[in-house]
């Protein structure tokens, strides 16, 4: 009998899709399952967060059981960001209180947890549940920040060293070039755009 991958995993638009491909982040966005087990919903809490795969207390991960949180996976933290969630307060901490620090710069207060989830909420989903976009030039976004263009429509482009670099669950694909005053449309949600800017949230080594 072969085992079909869950539909876990999500991509920088913030959808959830079945891929056997591994993720390096798991995080929750609560119960998403119905009574039989199956994904039905894209979100029941407000908390979007990306955790470590291993759990400080060791409890195993619970899969498909409606009650429980639905664990979903990224392929690596800028897809999480991506997609709308911040690192978890508890498994993350270092990352989640570079997160606050960077939030602080970038808007002059330093924010509880429910704070920053209230507004992010409000920048990655719309009324109808659409993810929420909006348009930049390229040379006002930093490094970090996935977007989507003309290009190559449904695919997701991280903008990272001067190039822009094509995603998919199993990496990133060969780079392209654009000017840099090119009006592109953002996926990050803005407030996490402005957190990247801030340079206290540092994703890449």
């Amino acid at each position: 009998m072969i085992e079909r991958p869950r539909r876990n995993r999500v991509t920088p638009f913030g959808d959830i899709e079945a891929t056997s491909h591994r993720g390096t982040l798991m995080g929750n966005r609560g119960d998403l399952h119905d009574n039989d087990g199956t994904v039905c919903r894209t979100w029941m809490l407000r908390r979007w967060i990306s955790c470590t795969l291993h759990s400080p207390t060791s409890r195993r991960v619970t899969f498909d059981t409606p009650g429980c949180y639905t664990p979903l996976f990224f392929a690596d933290e800028v897809t999480a960001l991506a997609a709308g969630h911040r690192p978890c307060a508890s498994c993350r901490r270092p990352a989640y209180e570079a997160f606050r620090a960077g939030w602080q710069d970038a808007f002059g207060e330093r924010p509880s947890a429910v704070e920053m989830d209230d507004v992010l909420h409000q920048a990655r989903i719309d009324a109808a549940y659409h993810k929420v976009t909006f348009i930049a030039s390229l040379r006002d976004l930093p490094d970090g920040v996935f977007v989507a263009g003309e290009m190559s429509p449904g695919t997701a482009f991280l903008v990272r060293a001067g190039g822009l670099h094509p995603w998919s669950h199993a990496g990133y694909g060969k780079p392209i070039h654009m000017p840099v005053n090119r009006l592109v449309e953002v996926l990050t949600p803005a407030p996490i755009v402005e957190v990247l800017k801030s340079g206290s949230f540092t994703i890449f080594d």
